[in-house]
């Protein structure tokens, strides 16, 4: 293949809940400065050659099967250690973007490692569709899904880094305890408890293991649980709901089920006919 780089149209498609932005590849990556960082998120992966990438003060040494993910505008620098570094990416925006790399366990700006190191199929498609016969915006809807396709294929793409069960498993009688309590106040340190950790640990490791904090989780599985009460206990006033789950008020379940579903619980059971 080519050096090339291919220019997503994003007029039309920015609505969408990701879309690709640019997509490329380099027989040879040249250094790449970027103090500002850039506007999009960033997947490159490495085919040949090893580099380097600097991301704040963090230094890796990057070679064939590893990827390198790069947030909106966080500063980096990447350049070649070999005689030839071969790399493809790929960015992309869209306000499901970070939801879809969490679900891949990827938080932020940093590296992994493919279980397979021939290069993404996703990757190749977005490369290899050029779509020179079809409109603009039904070749860019195309990018999106591949684009989609990329992110939501990630997960089970990636290597599960070294620990990442052993703290999967420390989390568990902490996830237990909190199925078993959602009816009522929970709070950070009956967690720690819970797990026979210190608060900030039990933080460290939901933000590791799940890309979240503790009280985000607890609201996230609350609103869950409601919405399946909504279901099951049809009679229920929305009062009742919010107090089955763990909100003395009201308002504030109102509040929070809305930035969860982008939809308030009258909303919520309108749409769905409850």
């Amino acid at each position: 293949m080519k050096s090339k780089i291919i220019f997503g149209r994003i007029d039309e498609i920015c609505p969408l809940p990701v879309y690709m932005t640019t997509v490329g590849f380099w027989e040879h990556q040249e250094e790449t400065i970027r103090v500002s960082g850039f506007p999009d998120y960033q997947i490159h992966q490495v085919l040949e050659g090893k580099g380097e990438l600097l991301i704040n003060d963090n230094l890796y040494i990057v070679g064939p099967g590893d990827v390198f993910f790069l947030f909106p505008g966080v500063p980096h620098r990447y350049s070649p250690l070999s005689t030839q570094w071969k790399v493809a990416w790929v960015s992309f925006n869209g306000r499901e973007a970070s939801h879809l790399l969490s679900f891949a366990r990827v938080n932020g700006s940093g590296i992994s490692r493919l279980k397979d190191g021939s290069m993404m199929e996703s990757l190749k498609q977005l490369l290899t569709h050029s779509g020179e016969d079809e409109g603009d915006t039904e070749l860019e809807l195309k990018r999106a899904k591949l684009m989609y396709s990329l992110l939501l294929d990630l997960r089970g793409m990636l290597a599960i880094p070294s620990g990442h069960n052993a703290d999967e498993e420390r989390l568990k009688p902490v996830l237990r305890y909190i199925q078993h309590n959602l009816h009522r106040n929970l709070q950070l340190n009956e967690l720690a408890e819970a797990a026979t950790m210190s608060s900030q640990y039990v933080c460290r490791l939901f933000r590791k293991t799940l890309g979240m904090r503790p009280m985000a989780y607890v609201n996230q599985e609350r609103i869950n649980l409601s919405k399946k009460m909504m279901f099951d206990e049809r009679g229920k006033k929305l009062y009742e709901v919010a107090q089955a789950v763990g909100f003395e008020n009201p308002s504030y379940f109102s509040a929070v089920f809305k930035r969860y579903t982008g939809l308030s619980p009258e909303e919520f059971k309108k749409l769905h006919g409850l």
